[in-house]
């Protein structure tokens, strides 16, 4: 799997990855129906071509080049970029019911502002 996008992205949801994809692997669009709905976005890990285009990008530095480089208390939001898949509503419905799981076992992360959380997963 290459990409993964974890919880700086949570409600933040900056689309600055999404414009510089060359293959359009990272969902919900903003013209997308789901976008509104979704807590974060996530990269297909199919269509990726692991070309590294959005990691810069990305404002808040939420996204990881690989799964061993993605922190532990970030492993359940490697499963969720695993299984979403935009159109496909159960699929979709599990990815955000994990990343919501993140979000209440890591009160702590969660309350560090979205800017700034990257930074802090060392010390978690």
């Amino acid at each position: 799997m290459p990409f993964i996008i974890t919880d700086p992205c949570i409600e933040t949801k900056d689309t600055a990855c999404v414009d510089v994809c060359p293959v359009d692997c990272i969902h919900p669009r903003k013209d997308e129906a789901e976008f509104a709905e979704a807590t974060m976005l996530y990269i297909h890990p199919e269509e990726c071509i692991d070309c590294g285009a959005c990691v810069p990008a990305c404002p808040v530095a939420a996204i990881y080049e690989s799964i061993d480089a993605t922190p532990a208390h970030q492993s359940a939001l490697i499963e969720a970029n695993a299984i979403y898949r935009i159109g496909d509503a159960d699929l979709m419905a599990q990815a955000e019911a994990i990343v919501k799981a993140h979000v209440e076992a890591h009160p702590d992360i969660m309350a560090i502002p979205a800017a700034e959380r990257q930074a802090a997963h060392a010390r978690f």
